[in-house]
């Protein structure tokens, strides 16, 4: 689907794929809180998360692969909110990262530093150094010049650095471009053909401990065949490794793993796990995931209320009160995302006919938007919800045309917390300096 379609999304239909969410006496609920209450008590735009619904997911890995030692790492760069990592790391959670501020998030939520695997191709000395003080489970490496800054930071600090490689096995994801990572063209990893090599050299340097192996093909797959196609490649390498004296701990495959937004059909995680599992229990490694979509986007919300009905004898645009700024998905990925009715009753005189509608931000962009061409009946002041909306959409909002930021909400046993303010307007140049 993409957003020169034009489609309707049956909201009952919809919910009836995300357990968290439910319509009870025609309003929208997420365990069981009406979501009405949530925009009156804390405005809009506001994130909406579930608790139950992130444990759940979490949970659902842990199962999936009980056969087997294994440590589900969470991605943090999907939510990296301190609730929504506290939640995890209470639940056993390990944590994937990519920068050291990341890392600071997971300590400051209490995460375990044994459980976290270090990803992302430019950690700087300072990165690295914070890293080995706190005793981290891995660095996953991705490029020659990596290896010898870790190698020298840790022997500066009188450490063992425990790395992994990440390998790019030149797997198509068959997913977007932009998130694709496993292809010989993607900035990500050390090339199948150049890996032996590189593991040979790392066996060379000081203060490294060589303790897995590690890939990442993309995010948002819903096929189980490109994973066995990479898992494929790196038993390859694992099996030639050890030709060469060089035996290995773990196997990192990443995450990627696919939801539904509109009408996808991801890979059910259990046929995900067992198509795994065979190859995975003969090669006796412990197995590193790094799920971040498949943990936290359909536990999540975005509601926003409708400002201003524009029809045109071309288009028709309906005015929201949040933007690109706070949800850059669609812009960013051509990401098509559901949008339905917090309220299916019609509860306005002037309520309009079904039309199909532009739902866009007041942003000064023709990109602004967040959805097209859905027909939908609105009127102004409706409050409407954004779903799969908890992964990669906080944590890539912005300031853009000096918008707050929105604030972030947390249904637990039927409380709404606040897990993030609302910035205020001041906020925004905080840290800012008028000339003298």
């Amino acid at each position: 689907m993409t957003h020169d379609d034009t489609f309707t999304i049956n909201p009952i239909q919809h919910v009836a794929h995300l357990p968290f969410l439910a319509y009870k006496n025609n309003r929208l609920t997420m365990d069981k809180v009406d979501l009405n209450t949530v925009a009156n008590e804390f405005g809009t735009p506001v994130y909406v998360y579930s608790k139950q619904a992130i444990l759940a997911n979490y949970q659902a890995y842990v199962d999936g692969f009980s056969d087997i030692e294994s440590q589900i790492c969470y991605a943090v760069k999907a939510n990296s909110n301190l609730a929504v990592l506290q939640t995890l790391a209470k639940a056993g959670a390990g944590f994937d990262l990519v920068t050291g501020g990341e890392l600071a998030r997971v300590l400051k939520a209490g995460g375990d530093p044994n459980k976290i695997v270090f990803s992302g191709l430019g950690k700087s000395h300072a990165d690295i150094a914070q890293a080995l003080q706190v005793g981290i489970a891995c660095f996953n490496v991705e490029s020659v010049s990596e290896l010898y800054r870790i190698s020298e930071v840790a022997q500066k600090m009188a450490k063992t650095a425990p790395i992994s490689l990440r390998v790019n096995p030149d797997v198509d994801a068959k997913t977007h471009p932009y998130i694709s990572t496993g292809l010989k063209d993607n900035k990500f990893g050390i090339s199948h053909a150049e890996a032996i090599q590189v593991y040979k050299l790392a066996k060379t340097l000081p203060n490294l401990e060589i303790v897995g192996i590690d890939c990442h093909i993309g995010s948002q797959l819903s096929e189980v065949n490109p994973f066995i196609d990479a898992l494929d490649k790196v038993i390859e390498l694992i099996c030639q490794l050890k030709t060469h004296d060089i035996y290995l701990k773990h196997i990192d495959l990443g995450g990627g793993l696919g939801v539904r937004y509109t009408d996808e059909t991801p890979v059910n995680l259990t046929d995900f796990a067992n198509a795994l599992l065979p190859k995975l229990k003969t090669l006796g490694l412990k197995l590193y995931l790094e799920p971040g979509r498949s943990i936290v986007a359909n536990a999540g919300v975005l509601l926003t209320k409708v400002d201003i009905l524009k029809p045109t004898e071309h288009k028709n645009f309906a005015v929201v009160d949040c933007a690109m700024n706070d949800l850059i998905r669609p812009t960013l990925y051509e990401a098509v995302m559901a949008v339905i009715p917090v309220n299916l009753d019609t509860h306005a005189d002037n309520k309009a006919d079904n039309k199909i509608w532009d739902i866009v931000g007041a942003i000064c962009e023709t990109g602004d938007f967040l959805a097209k061409n859905r027909t939908l009946a609105l009127a102004e002041n409706d409050l409407l919800a954004i779903t799969g909306a908890g992964a990669y959409s906080f944590s890539m909002s912005s300031n853009y045309n000096s918008r707050p930021r929105a604030c972030e909400t947390l249904i637990d046993n039927n409380k709404i917390h606040l897990i993030r303010e609302r910035e205020t307007v001041a906020s925004l140049w905080e840290g800012e300096h008028l000339l003298g």
